[in-house]
């Protein structure tokens, strides 16, 4: 009952931490020390009732991810949000919450050896990221023409076309650099995106107008990593570490 508390205190805080990533790409600081006090009666229930073998635990799922995370983080590779929401989960569920739903045991799958649940939300986000792309590449094969596929088949898993005129809409990047070069404008690709700004748009717009480029372009939405690590969550919790389960699945092949 405990381990099935844990997991409904945690849920609203995600849930609402997605909503704010999606709607601003940014969640306030304020959610992570009120998280951390809902949990607080756990994490004082569990250090009275197994003592120091739980402070054990506790403290090593904290360091380890905290270290990992760091390490994400000045890579630029990981959000602050999504470092700080890991470091408070790795406090509140150290280790796997055994539960028993409807006459399931959860998790369905098999526990890791090294049972540190914050590492398997991670990996099971990561691998959650991964559907991603191709749900872009299913769209795209609906809405691009079949000679652009064939010049840019990558672009298909990165983005998707976008009228300039509804680039001030959404958390999105441009694909493409777009250079004007004597009377006609060039275009590259850019990795990790070009920034979209008012100056960006009014000069695509000059463009457009002229005849210069298409009145779509390629762009690239800004995946909030809170959404997977939502994911991630809930799939640790229902079916398990997925990069355990595939490991041992491909062992065993």
């Amino acid at each position: 009952m405990i381990d099935l508390l844990k997991v409904l205190v945690c849920l609203p805080f995600l849930l609402y931490s997605c909503y704010s990533d999606i709607k601003t790409r940014r969640v306030s600081n304020k959610v992570w020390p009120v998280m951390l006090a809902a949990g607080s009666v756990f994490i004082i229930h569990d250090l009275l009732t197994y003592g120091t073998s739980h402070l054990i635990r506790m403290f090593l799922s904290f360091i380890f991810i905290f270290v990992f995370v760091y390490l994400l983080f000045q890579l630029n590779a990981f959000g602050g949000a999504d470092a700080k929401v890991l470091m408070v989960i790795s406090i509140i569920i150290p280790t796997f919450p055994v539960l028993h739903v409807l006459d399931y045991d959860l998790p369905l799958h098999t526990i890791p050896p090294i049972n540190l649940f914050t590492f398997s939300v991670f990996g099971n986000a990561v691998i959650l990221t991964v559907i991603v792309p191709f749900g872009l590449f299913l769209y795209n094969l609906t809405q691009v023409p079949l000679r652009e596929m064939l010049r840019k088949p990558w672009y298909l898993f990165l983005g998707y076309k976008c009228p300039v005129s509804s680039l001030r809409d959404g958390h999105i990047r441009l694909m493409e650099i777009y250079e004007k070069i004597g009377s006609n404008v060039v275009s590259r690709f850019t990795r990790g995106g070009t920034l979209i700004d008012e100056a960006v748009i009014q000069e695509l717009e000059e463009y457009v107008d002229k005849g210069l480029i298409d009145e779509k372009v390629w762009v690239t939405p800004g995946l909030p990593f809170m959404i997977p690590i939502t994911a991630g969550f809930i799939t640790a919790v229902v079916f398990g570490d997925m990069i355990f389960y595939m490991t041992l699945k491909y062992l065993m092949m």
